[in-house]
Formats: C-alpha cells, sequence, structure tokens
C-alpha cells in the first residue's frame, strides 16, 4: 500500500524564516515555490535524497496550517506517504475503518493528487497519502 515517504511538511510562519534554516544553514536547496489558493497555502520544496521537506506557509489567516500554528506552533505537520492507486488505498483504509478528512483525491502541490487521513484515527498524526506521476 504504502511505498515510501514523500515528503514532510512543515508549516511555518513564513517561508522566508523557513528557508532561512532548511536552505540558507542546512544547505539544502529549493527546487520550487508555489501557491495553492484551494488550500490557502505557499509551499517550498526541498528535496532530500529522494524525500522532499515541504516547507507551509498560510496565505490566509483561516487557513489549515494558520490554525495549525496558532495552536501548535510552527513545526511537523504532516507526513506524506506516496501511494500508486489513491482511489484504491482510501477504498481500503475506509473498509477498516480509518476515518478519512478526503473520501476522494484532490489536487495538491507539486502536480500530485493527495487525501489525508484523519489525525483521531492515526494516533494523532495528519498523514497524506500522495500519488504522483514517475519522475515528479
Amino acid at each position: 500500500m504504502l511505498k515510501k515517504i514523500d515528503h514532510l511538511g512543515i508549516a511555518v510562519r513564513s517561508l522566508e524564516e523557513g528557508l532561512a534554516l532548511y536552505r540558507d544553514i542546512l544547505g539544502l536547496e529549493v527546487k520550487g515555490i508555489e501557491e495553492v489558493p484551494a488550500q490557502k497555502v505557499r509551499v517550498a520544496f526541498l528535496p532530500v535524497g529522494e524525500t522532499k521537506v515541504e516547507l507551509l506557509e498560510s496565505t490566509d489567516p483561516d487557513g489549515p496550517i494558520a490554525k495549525f500554528i496558532a495552536s501548535k506552533g510552527p513545526g511537523l505537520q504532516h507526513v506524506a506517504f506516496r501511494v500508486e492507486n489513491l482511489e484504491q488505498t482510501l477504498a481500503e483504509l475506509k473498509a477498516q475503518g480509518v476515518p478519512l478528512i478526503d473520501e476522494t483525491p484532490r489536487q495538491g502541490a507539486g502536480g500530485a493528487r493527495i487525501a489525508f487521513l484523519h489525525p483521531k484515527g492515526t494516533q494523532g498524526l495528519l498523514i497524506e497519502l500522495c500519488e504522483r506521476q514517475e519522475g515528479k
């Protein structure tokens, strides 16, 4: 079902603050920055081997990242696992009683199709399932 860790989603107050650490101090290279209006977020991608660090900056005070930072502070917001068939994976998890935030995939950053599992069924961790075309 799960193929590998696709990325780690890290909530930051601003991309500039996040990049000061991950790019300037830790030496990771930025491979792109994009805005995902539907999720009220700007995202910076920094690959580490086959995995990425995904810095998430809210573009709206009512967005999910702003709410996360208000309640928990900046830091790890989600772990994304790569899957081959997102619809099938969601159906299997639903059949097992795993609560889903997204019952159908939606468009995410970096051209991925994504869906989230509810933390109440994953021991408190927000898990994203991510399907990408090869090479992306």
